[in-house]
């Protein structure tokens, strides 16, 4: 069985990433995707924390046994078992800065698919040691008309040559 969770930040809409993931997926192989495709350090502290629907915190999951299992021993399928339909994926333990994922569906396995796999990707990566997420899909690219002053027509501000 393959489970979709949708990956969102707090307070930011522009994140936004989708991941089907197997049922059987430890908290740990999925910890090890996320930090590769988030291009987390390697090195750093992190935990799990399964929420029930109301958002209030049932079980914490670490490197190690926090209490509720460590992360290699507790499975995507098990926290649901135990009510938990979302997890923070807690990615900077000072800061309490977190990733939150939400179980939207099960899903068709597709025996000729990688798992787990990242379906969508929206915004950028948030950043493992800042304390505030830069959204540069805020800023535009569109060219604002001041810098048309600063070309004249021999200097091709408008043209093809180079």
């Amino acid at each position: 069985m393959v489970y979709r969770y949708r990956a969102t930040l707090p307070k930011y809409k522009s994140f936004l990433r989708e991941y089907d993931i197997k049922s059987e997926t430890s908290l740990y192989k999925l910890h090890d995707f996320l930090q590769n495709d988030l291009g987390f350090s390697p090195d750093q502290m992190v935990l799990f924390r399964g929420l029930d629907e109301d958002g209030v915190v049932m079980h914490q999951y670490g490197l190690f046994d926090l209490g509720d299992g460590s992360m290699d021993n507790v499975s995507l399928e098990k926290t649901l078992q135990r009510g938990e339909v979302s997890l923070q994926y807690v990615y900077n333990l000072q800061q309490n800065l977190h990733i939150v994922l939400t179980f939207v569906s099960e899903e068709e396995y597709l025996p000729k698919e990688s798992y787990p796999r990242l379906l969508v990707e929206k915004g950028p990566n948030p950043d493992q040691f800042s304390a505030v997420y830069e959204d540069f899909a805020s800023f535009s690219d569109e060219p604002s008309g001041e810098d048309e002053e600063f070309f004249d027509d021999e200097e091709g501000g408008d043209s093809d040559e180079y």
